[in-house]
């Protein structure tokens, strides 16, 4: 069995590899493991090979220079260095059912281990005194660990969508705890479909006893409650859960997760215990023991990081670069817009920047020259929210403007705004006037930094987000700031804005 936290990290006390599966999980998990060790192996070889050919020109290479009297060719070399990696590979957990299809941690075990080899290679070589040909390993490093985290990128692609289109690959969870811990948790797998866990069930306090409700809502969805804090093993057998999710309930102590532990086990059912804290990037999660007792140690907020001189200096660079690169689609816009419509090229904006200042946000004007007059008027009509008003038939729309807003063209100006020093490349969606002045303490905190042209709400459903997802997502985003993140948003926006899905 395994306990798995929520930061990622995974303590796998597994029973022999040999024990047949108990599971369903267990069962497209091990299948899923073999896979992956077929394709290292691939990869692994097809890079000492190429390192081989490039190297020395084909099989025909001197022999290993050492100072035993018989010749080793490199051949031979390439296979031991292969399958020492592939052992290397497995040693180091790299394909764990815990941290497999996911997150960073896959990676970073594929490249701690691939390190631990090379440099293992080199202490031999100095102590046994064996001159290994520098360009060939300079070559097989770099093309093994590239061929191997592109390989796994392309297995969660396709593991992604056997989920989406066929239904496979599923982990089927129960949530067990309070009523509110428990829409939380179940909200946090429904909102995250490529992870693969989809929720069967819910136990909380008094379950089905209880006179209330027997279902839980949680982000729009409807989970059955089929048990209580008390009975999970036959709510297990019940709902036909191969994964139990626990967070604190009054009964579930120390010494019950323990006995609810061995319990599950001859079920082939894994337990996961979720801290009970939603939105933390892993960064910033710490896994001890105390005690023989797990504690999860969270940094504190990282926005302070988000107005350092690196992110300014990096958002300058990139938005002069993008304005240089786009200049005529720039001004082809620019002439459809003045073309097709009366009125100015660009529409300016005010909205709120880091701090509570206003400033004019540049776009490309998408509505004819009235839309501000009667804004008002829709969203009383509409029903819509103020805070967050977005209508998919806006009639203050034009033909220009709903081509430029689906592609989200409209935007492109804003990088003169980062120029200026007023946004940021990545940074919570820009407020205007009428958002701020209805904000409580918590969501005042998008203030802390300086608004983006993209970010966590624009690659997570963008106008398509509610008002508590896109609040959720931007907080998150302050909280959790660091570069990889930014760059990570980059690379996510090109493909959410090149399908034009949420945009209107």
């Amino acid at each position: 069995m395994s306990y798995e936290l929520t930061d990622g990290d995974d303590l796998d006390i597994s029973g022999p590899s040999h024990i047949p599966p108990r599971s369903e999980r267990e069962r497209w998990q091990a299948d899923y493991v073999k896979h992956l060790a077929a394709t290292d192996l691939a990869v692994i070889a097809a890079a000492v090979g190429l390192a081989q050919v490039i190297r020395f020109g084909g099989p025909a290479a001197p022999p290993l220079a050492w100072r035993l009297p018989y010749e080793i060719g490199y051949t031979v070399v390439s296979v031991a260095l292969a399958l020492t990696w592939a052992l290397f590979l497995a040693a180091g957990n790299t394909r764990s059912p815990q941290v497999v299809g996911s997150g960073t941690e896959e990676y970073r075990r594929l490249v701690s281990a691939t390190l631990r080899l090379f440099g293992a290679v080199a202490i031999v070589s100095l102590i046994v005194q064996i001159d290994f040909a520098r360009g060939y390993l300079a070559i097989a490093l770099p093309l093994g660990v590239l061929g191997l985290m592109f390989s796994r990128l392309a297995w969660r692609w396709h593991t992604r969508g056997r989920r989406r289109d066929r239904a496979e690959y599923l982990t089927s969870v129960l949530v067990v705890g309070a009523p509110e811990a428990a829409q939380a948790m179940a909200s946090a797998f429904s909102r995250d479909p490529d992870a693969g866990y989809r929720v069967v069930g819910v136990c909380i306090p008094d379950g089905i006893a209880a006179t209330g409700p027997y279902w839980l809502r949680a982000s729009g969805r409807t989970f059955s409650v089929v048990g209580d804090d008390r009975s999970v093993l036959e709510a297990v057998r019940r709902s036909g859960a191969d994964t139990v999710a626990v967070t604190a309930t009054d009964y579930l102590g120390p010494i019950e997760l323990r006995r609810m532990a061995w319990e599950l086990d001859p079920l082939g059912v894994e337990l996961i215990v979720a801290p009970g804290v939603v939105d933390i990037a892993g960064t910033r999660l710490t896994n001890r023991l105390v005690a023989g007792m797990p504690m999860l140690h969270i940094a504190k907020p990282q926005y302070d990081r988000a107005k350092s001189t690196g992110k300014a200096l990096f958002d300058a660079c990139f938005a002069g670069g993008v304005l240089l690169a786009i200049a005529p689609v720039l001004l082809a816009i620019a002439l459809a817009v003045k073309l097709t419509s009366p009125g100015p090229v660009f529409y300016l904006s005010e909205r709120i920047g880091r701090g509570g200042k206003p400033f004019r946000m540049i776009k490309f004007r998408s509505m004819y020259q009235d839309a501000e007059r009667t804004v008002s008027a829709l969203i009383e009509a509409n029903g819509g929210n103020p805070v967050f008003f977005k209508m998919k038939d806006d009639p203050r729309v034009t033909p220009v403007g709903r081509v430029i807003r689906k592609f989200s063209l409209d935007e492109l100006p804003q990088f003169l705004n980062v120029l200026r020093g007023e946004m940021s490349i990545v940074g919570p969606r820009p407020q205007v006037q009428r958002e701020v002045d209805t904000y409580d303490g918590e969501m005042r905190r998008r203030l802390l930094v300086k608004p983006g042209i993209t970010g966590l709400w624009q690659v997570s459903g963008r106008s398509d987000l509610s008002l508590e997802d896109s609040v959720r997502l931007d907080l998150s985003y302050v909280e959790n700031w660091s570069m990889v993140l930014d760059l990570l948003l980059i690379a996510k926006t090109i493909g959410a804005v090149a399908r034009g899905e949420g945009a209107y």
